[in-house]
């Protein structure tokens, strides 16, 4: 899944690579995917998008956003996005296929969910996209200390666990539930523990694990978990993932828990983030 460091890799991949390509043809819901979402009829891409030459991308939460003039293609969390050049082999199922003047191609698939848009600027109605767009990023210095504290000092995040926190109701735009686990350990914070029985030095301590935890990720490319523009895995290596669950925690040696909790599979060791 595209969150915060792997928006961030894939945008800056695609400006090094696809900036000042011509796309030639485009082809949209070539695989019919019941969770696969668009902007309008996917029908209509083709005509949307051909002749259109990409300018720049940009990165915010968990979007990449791809600029076309005055046209926007922006690429959600569950999208697995892909460049291929000639003569290599392409993949049977996808739901956005965009071939340029060189024969080079831009594969979008969709695994579970997510949302392939292409609209002119300003009229992209999503609420998510919004507020990614206007919260700032843990990695830029406008989310310092005191827009942190406010945040988690909320009243209606007391009672939530530290999982609901970071992950949910958009608080943190592009921090989702797999970049959340390192966090949380670096944070020697348990995901099911509630916010309001966090000490003081939790609390700076998390602050301190988002913004340097999230930094790590990014300088290194994403998770190893994900693919990058050219199928690699990200050069960051998880802590807690689907990859190590299976192995003793780095610190004590103790067993790592993994549980269904919140919609998804959370990750921590007993003994370093005691519930």
């Amino acid at each position: 899944m595209i969150e915060i460091p792997e928006a961030i890799a894939l945008s800056q991949q695609i400006n090094d690579t696809l900036i000042g390509k011509k796309i030639s043809k485009v082809l949209a819901n070539g695989s019919p995917h019941k969770f696969a979402w668009f902007f309008g009829e996917p029908e209509e891409y083709h005509e949307k998008l051909a002749g259109k030459t990409i300018d720049e991308s940009i990165a915010f939460g968990g979007y990449v956003e791809i600029i076309l003039g005055s046209t926007r293609l922006v690429f959600g969390d569950g999208v697995n996005l892909k460049v291929l050049y000639k003569d290599e082999k392409i993949p049977k199922k996808h739901q956005l296929l965009i071939e340029f003047e060189d024969n080079s191609l831009l594969i979008a698939s969709v695994q579970m969910y997510g949302g392939m848009w292409c609209f002119e600027e300003g009229e992209f109605e999503n609420i998510y996209y919004e507020i990614a767009k206007e919260k700032p990023s843990p990695l830029s210095e406008k989310f310092d200390y005191d827009y942190y504290k406010k945040i988690i000092s909320h009243e209606e995040v007391q009672n939530k666990s530290a999982k609901a926190l970071l992950a949910t109701e958009q608080r943190i735009p592009g921090l989702g539930n797999g970049v959340l686990h390192d966090i949380l350990f670096n944070a020697r914070i348990n995901p099911k523990r509630k916010v309001s029985s966090f000490s003081q030095d939790e609390i700076d301590k998390l602050y301190e694990s988002i913004k340097s935890t999230l930094h790590e990720m990014t300088l290194k490319g994403g998770r190893d978990t994900e693919k990058d523009l050219f199928g690699c895995s990200g050069g960051y290596k998880t802590i807690l993932s689907k990859k190590t669950y299976k192995e003793p925690c780095k610190i004590c040696g103790g067993n790592i828990i993994k549980k269904a909790y919140l919609g998804g599979s959370i990750y921590y060791c007993k003994s370093c983030q005691p519930e």
